[in-house]
This record gives C-alpha cells, sequence and structure tokens, in this order.
C-alpha cells in the first residue's frame, strides 16, 4: 500500500516525516484559499527534499501548473477540481510528472464520466466532496466504490485516521486496484504540521496488518 501524506508545508516537519515515516509521496498544496497553502518562497527549501512530491491544485491555469512543477520538483500532479479531459490531456502532452484526478464522492460515482480521464492520468484519488476541496476529515460511502469498473489504481482519501487500516486493508480485499491511501486533517497538530508519531503508528498497523492478511 503506498502511503501519501498530504498538506506539508514546514521545513523541519518534512524532515521528521521523512526520516521517521519514510512516505511514498508528499503532497503540496497550491490551492490559495487552503489552510496548508504553500507559497513560493518556501520553493528553494521543499524542492531538495528527497521524496516524491505531488502538487495540489484546484482549477489552476495551465501555466502556472507548469511553473510549480518545475519551482518545486514535482513528480506528480494532483488534480482537484473540475478539470476536463480536455484540460487533462494538453497538460499530459506538456509534462513528463505523473497526473492524478481527484473525483469528489457525494452519494454516488457515475463511472462513465471517468472514462475520457483514463488515457491520461496515472491514477484515480477518490475524495469526499467539500466546498473546500478536500481537507475536511469527513469520510464518504466507501460502498461506491465497490462497483469500481476500471483497471487503473486509486488512492484513497477523506477522514483517514489511525483507526481506518482494517477497514481499508479489507477494502482492498475487495478491490484490488485500491493501491494507496492519502493521509491529512486527521494526523495534525495543526494545519500543515503533522503528527509524526500518529504517521508512524498509521504505517506499522499498515505494514503488520497488511503482512497478517
Amino acid at each position: 500500500m503506498e502511503m501519501k501524506v498530504c498538506g506539508m508545508r514546514d521545513p523541519e516537519n518534512i524532515r521528521s516525516l521523512i526520516s521517521e515515516v519514510g512516505p511514498d509521496w508528499m503532497g503540496l498544496i497550491f490551492y490559495p484559499k487552503s489552510p496548508r497553502y504553500v507559497s513560493d518562497e518556501k520553493a528553494a527549501d521543499l524542492k531538495e527534499f528527497p521524496v516524491k512530491k505531488v502538487g495540489v491544485f484546484v482549477n489552476e491555469s495551465e501555466a502556472e501548473i507548469l511553473r510549480k512543477v518545475e519551482q518545486f520538483g514535482l513528480t506528480a500532479i494532483q488534480l482537484h477540481g473540475k478539470e476536463s479531459v480536455e484540460f487533462v490531456k494538453d497538460l499530459s502532452e506538456k509534462t513528463n510528472a505523473e497526473l492524478w484526478k481527484v473525483i469528489s464522492v457525494g452519494s454516488e460515482i457515475e463511472w462513465k464520466s471517468l472514462e475520457g480521464y483514463l488515457p491520461f492520468v496515472s491514477k484515480f484519488l477518490f475524495d469526499t466532496a467539500t466546498a473546500a476541496h478536500g481537507g475536511s476529515g469527513k469520510r464518504f460511502d466507501w460502498k461506491v466504490l465497490e462497483t469500481y469498473p476500471f483497471d487503473k489504481s486509486f488512492l484513497l482519501s477523506g477522514g483517514l485516521d489511525e483507526e481506518s487500516v482494517e477497514e481499508v486493508l479489507a477494502l482492498r480485499e475487495q478491490i484490488p486496484q485500491l493501491k494507496g491511501v492519502d493521509l491529512n486533517s486527521k494526523f495534525e497538530d495543526a494545519p500543515g504540521v503533522k503528527n509524526i508519531e500518529k504517521l508512524k503508528n498509521f504505517k506499522s498497523r499498515l505494514i503488520h496488518s497488511g503482512t497478517n492478511n
């Protein structure tokens, strides 16, 4: 199971995250309305950290996304808004970074509406639909994923906490396309500052429980 820790910003906190937790991915949020927003002045500090970085964007322009990819050394681009298939297709032709499309989940998912993205994205990420575009700490009903029809892998987000491990692994047994988790607000001491012990505990339980399954 891949582990992405999103909403990072503080260099000291990031050092602890990398050395003590070792996540597969670290998310940097470039949505100005987010309390975890990362500004340009942090680029020099954050670019050099030895971890794969995912930039989170909400209805951002192509030019600005590509600028941030270069500026922060992003490995992946997470599109968390209403980006069209055409937008994603055009972006895919201009960057080597992975593209992840976030699907904000309410009570159901219209799978056919996602088909157009399949050739251009590396994975989907399913998160709880909120006006703030993520970071709500709320969980959607995972039952809507039971009819997931694609081979494309996806990450699970939205309200995950230390007690979610067993349920996540049970869901993966049911839906093997579930390749990882996206952790954020339930693991914070303050917006943009993660509780390293909680993250270590989650990862330990994920590895231990996964070995037993």
